[in-house]
């Protein structure tokens, strides 16, 4: 079935079940301007590709050829669009896809399709990856019957932030904080700068308000008690082992139960269930936006008489 490059509000898919569409959360003023951004880098100059094969109209198809989940749709058309090309899905967002599969189709000039290839390829291959790993975890995690939330974190690509987060949420997982704006943080260098913790609370409350959620690092118990009686509302608790985090989750939710525990620091996807305990809210990993996998796919100008899918198991 083909799906308009429009997505209505029902086509998004998460875990395989109809969501809200979650890419109504990024603004198309934005989505122009990366676009834009992405395609003036890639040929900053003369288009000598563009010489040779002219302004014929063509149709391309994509196809991906992993397993994964498709992510990225937004951006994709967001690319083609600026070279005003048409993009039609035959796939839903967050869909689970067997390889190798035609996802979508361009249509325009040849020289404008052409353009936008590696661009567009390089964002859904990236952002299917992220998906992909987020939505294994998702899974992971929900096997041993762990309430929490798994998220991302800070540590993206300088740049390319907004599609290594959407994907995140593609993915079935919370982002976290999305930047220093969106709560704050107070880490390691802040508290030694401040002075100390409850005064590093008190200070940033001032300017912080009561909208805007406060967190604290902490590499101790006792850190941890501090940050909450000074009104944190977040408490990391960064680099503890299994066998430490346990009975220090505990003892915060016992004498804090409105504090939300979060953990983070090295963890990965084969300890991370280690962490998946009943006092920990949320578990947040840097794995799932530095140093992920991605997903190949390939677009192929179509030829009478010839299945792209063939093309590329013989290359």
């Amino acid at each position: 079935m083909l799906v308009s490059s429009a997505m209505s509000s029902s086509d998004y898919v998460l875990n395989g079940i109809y969501s809200p569409n979650v890419s109504h959360i990024l603004h198309p003023i934005t989505l122009q301007h990366l676009a834009r951004e992405w395609l003036k880098e890639d040929t900053p100059n003369f288009d000598y590709g563009g010489f040779l094969v002219g302004e014929k109209e063509e149709t391309a198809v994509l196809l991906m050829k992993n397993f994964g989940v498709l992510a990225g749709r937004p951006f994709f058309d967001a690319v083609f669009k600026e070279l005003d090309c048409r993009v039609d899905w035959f796939e839903n967002e967050g869909a689970k896809i067997e390889p190798i599969t035609v996802v979508a189709k361009v249509s325009g000039k040849v020289r404008q399709i052409l353009l936008g290839e590696r661009v567009a390829l390089n964002i859904v291959s990236r952002a299917s990856g992220i998906a992909t790993a987020a939505n294994n975890l998702n899974r992971l995690v929900k096997t041993v019957g762990w309430k929490g939330e798994i998220a991302g974190s800070r540590k993206t690509t300088p740049g390319f932030r907004l599609v290594e987060k959407y994907a995140l949420l593609v993915g079935g997982i919370s982002t976290d904080s999305f930047d220093l704006s969106s709560m704050i943080m107070l880490k390691d260098n802040h508290i030694w700068t401040a002075g100390s913790i409850a005064q590093a609370v008190k200070d940033c409350k001032v300017v912080g308000s009561f909208s805007t959620k406060v967190e604290v690092e902490c590499h101790s118990l006792e850190d941890a008690e501090e940050a909450a009686h000074a009104g944190s509302d977040i408490i990391m608790l960064e680099n503890f082992s299994p066998e430490a985090l346990v009975p220090a989750a505990k003892a915060l939710k016992e004498k804090f139960p409105n504090v939300i525990i979060e953990t983070s620091g090295g963890i990965t996807e084969e300890t991370v269930l280690q962490y998946c305990n009943s006092n920990v809210d949320i578990i947040s990993m840097s794995r799932l936006t530095q140093g992920y996998d991605t997903v190949d796919f390939s677009l192929k100008i179509q030829k009478a008489g010839i299945d792209p899918r063939n093309l590329i198991v013989k290359l």
